[in-house]
């Protein structure tokens, strides 16, 4: 991505979120984004956000709603064994200190592609290409999601997963688990726009 950035944009910083190079409350506010599970020592990167600014955003997800889900419910429960590894919601909450939570459900065309995406758009999970994007999959071995891919191919073509999922057809949006978490030291910010983001990833 750094090989992506516009020529005179402002200086990028490659670095892990345990060890961020930056002093204290350096930032104005700083920036997670579905990275938080991918951590050495998610501790110590919440550690670190807290560390570095008084704003702290992260877009995470809770696994326990995120398990919900038909295509890891019926298709993937392996996807559990991958989980079990990774943080809870409410410890992720409780350590960045969280003032406030906010809920992001999925619209029907919802374009990134995580796990979630296509929950009204099954066969999109039939494209390998869709499926390397989704860690959850993406770190099953093939045969686990082949055998399970076949099922639900199986069952588009007979229309057994349109009559089973039919509440799915025509909602407007579906809540996967996807939390945006707000942590805010007080006092509250300057009124000043906040323009300064510093994003957290992992190595």
């Amino acid at each position: 991505m750094l090989g992506q950035r516009a020529v005179g944009a402002a200086p990028a910083i490659r670095a892990v979120a345990e060890h961020l190079p930056f002093p204290d409350s350096a930032a104005e506010a700083v920036l997670a984004v579905l990275t938080v599970h991918h951590w050495a020592d998610w501790r110590s990167g919440l550690d670190e956000l807290r560390r570095v600014a008084p704003l702290r955003v992260v877009l995470t997800y809770d696994p326990l709603r995120h398990m919900e889900q038909w295509l890891i419910r019926e298709y993937v429960p392996e996807v559990a064994e991958v989980e079990a590894g990774r943080p809870r919601f409410d410890q992720v909450c409780e350590r960045l200190g969280a003032s406030s939570i906010i809920e992001l459900p999925m619209s029907r065309d919802f374009s990134d592609g995580v796990m979630g995406a296509f929950w009204c758009r099954p066969h999109a999970y039939l494209d390998p290409r869709v499926r390397q994007h989704m860690s959850g999959l993406a770190l099953l071995p093939e045969e686990v999601v082949g055998p399970a891919m076949r099922r639900l191919a199986d069952n588009l073509a007979s229309g057994s997963w349109a009559r089973e999922h039919r509440d799915l057809l025509h909602a407007p949006e579906y809540d996967a688990g996807f939390r945006l978490v707000i942590s805010r030291d007080w006092p509250c910010l300057p009124s000043a726009p906040l323009f300064h983001l510093v994003a957290a990833h992992s190595s």
